[in-house]
């Protein structure tokens, strides 16, 4: 039988992942462990008792996604034949393909998300998922969006303009847009 895996991107994390395998695994605990002294603070504590802010910090969601990503799939003990991964999961993916070392993995994501923070930081913003609607409606969205560049910065930018666009899209586009 083959087996393939494909490691997820920022958005799915979760408080309290990983923390089953750290306690039950002890191969498990000592990646998690190493994790910690690479990064330079304790990223378990906050993935298994953390609050859903602290975890969903890009600096820290990008490392905890690629740690808990990894971690499983080492215990699990089955070589994959193929890895796929989605954005961040890529690096996952390199990681369990051997293509990176788990320490040079986690501290290449460690850095893109040090980058990726500071970005946000510097221009606050936002994004949503359009889901379920038909190509001409999707289309028609962002036409329009294209048209109101200035708009959709400050939509992005400032949470009262936010507010107002989601509700203006929502009742626009209906069914389908959720945010993320």
């Amino acid at each position: 039988m083959k087996h393939a895996y494909v490691f997820p991107g920022q958005g799915a994390q979760a408080v309290g992942m990983g923390k089953d395998l750290y306690d039950n695994v002890p191969e498990a605990k000592a990646l998690f462990e190493q994790a910690n002294e690479i990064l330079g603070f304790r990223i378990t504590d906050i993935m298994f008792a953390g609050t859903p802010d602290e975890l969903k910090q890009t600096k820290v969601t990008q490392p905890a996604v690629f740690l808990h990503s990894v971690v499983l799939a080492k215990v699990l003990g089955v070589k994959p034949d193929a890895v796929a991964g989605h954005s961040l999961g890529e690096f996952s993916a390199l990681t369990v393909a051997g293509a990176l070392s788990f320490e040079d993995g986690l501290r290449l994501v460690s850095k893109r998300a040090m980058a990726m923070q500071a970005a946000c930081e510097a221009q606050p913003g936002t994004m949503a998922a359009i889901l379920g609607l038909a190509d001409e409606v999707v289309e028609q969205a962002c036409a329009t969006t294209k048209s109101s560049a200035p708009a959709v910065r400050d939509a992005a930018s400032k949470p009262k303009f936010r507010n107002r666009y989601r509700t203006e899209v929502r009742s626009a586009y209906q069914p389908g847009v959720t945010d993320h």
